[in-house]
């Protein structure tokens, strides 16, 4: 079999062997003349972007609120019930008030515990470690309690606490 009409023969230049290939110089060039307009494209978009997000934010607040609000009057209304359930139940009216009133406490105690417990992942210490230049990168103790208490084991990994 004959070789292909477009092939050229061994030895011999090719179709497109009467252009040069771009320098490297002529290439940084045309990218220079581009980059303009690929970084524009990229502001635009980021832009855009911000823009549905801050919509998206104050809606997503605005439906917090209102779930809090709903909450708050469900949670009122429940041991509004409770207490009445109490009193017919033959507890004085102080008395379921002051249990309400106790196990909201404790709730309470609890809730501002854990928060407590979170306060130190703001930090984030393990970052600041990590890009702070300092003389000597190894973890005080408080940021290794703090890590070991804000680390999340891998998929499938048990929990050790």
């Amino acid at each position: 079999m004959a070789d292909a009409p477009s092939d050229p023969p061994p030895g011999t230049p090719g179709p497109g062997a009467g252009t040069a290939p771009a320098s490297l110089l002529d290439q940084l060039l045309g990218l220079a003349r581009e980059l303009p307009g690929l970084v524009s494209d990229r502001v635009e978009l980021l832009s855009l972007e911000l823009q549905r997000a801050a919509q998206s934010l104050v809606q997503i607040v605005t439906l917090v609120v209102a779930i809090a609000i709903l909450g708050v009057t469900v949670w009122l209304a429940l041991w509004a019930g409770l207490v009445v359930a109490l009193v017919h139940a033959g507890l004085p009216l102080a008395a379921a008030l002051l249990a309400a009133i106790g196990i909201n406490g404790l709730v309470i105690a609890v809730a501002v515990a854990r928060v407590r417990s979170l306060l130190p992942r703001l930090a984030l210490p393990a970052t600041r470690r990590h890009l702070t230049l300092s003389p000597d990168p190894r973890p005080t103790s408080m940021e290794t309690a703090a890590d070991e208490r804000s680390a999340v084991p891998a998929a499938g990994q048990p929990v050790t606490r």
